[in-house]
């Protein structure tokens, strides 16, 4: 998990981004995930898609996010790299604490991912077909 400011608040999410130029989303995972927690990540499994509509009651136009939530292998951590601009901290937390602690979630994807992840979901990365 990492910590950022969104709006003032400081939020728990997991490492999370658009993706780049020509770049696949098993790339844009690693590159997120490093940038966003200084850790070394390679994905194996695709945990789920997931689509949220955050509700915002000042504008006539919400933001929809699509995430794709991946497991993986954990590398090593990258000790000097600075985090990306807003990203307060990496942390890591029990699922007691992620439960507990959803009032300060980025979305309910967060814990939605999570428990997809220890319920067991898991799909092939070949089912992401990147047409370029």
């Amino acid at each position: 998990m990492v910590e950022e400011e969104d709006d003032g608040r400081i939020l728990f999410n997991q490492p999370a981004g658009h993706l780049e130029q020509n770049e696949s989303l098993v790339q844009g995972c690693r590159r997120e995930v490093l940038e966003e927690s200084a850790w070394h990540f390679q994905p194996r499994e695709l945990v789920g898609i997931y689509r949220w509509r955050k509700p915002d009651s000042s504008s006539a136009v919400s933001v929809t996010y699509l995430r794709f939530a991946f497991c993986g292998d954990l590398g090593g951590h990258a000790t000097d790299r600075a985090l990306d601009v807003g990203i307060v901290r990496a942390v890591w937390l029990d699922i007691g604490e992620i439960r507990a602690s959803r009032e300060r979630h980025r979305s309910p994807l967060v814990l939605r991912c999570v428990e997809d992840y220890l319920a067991g979901r898991r799909h092939p990365l070949d089912i992401l077909i990147e047409h370029a």
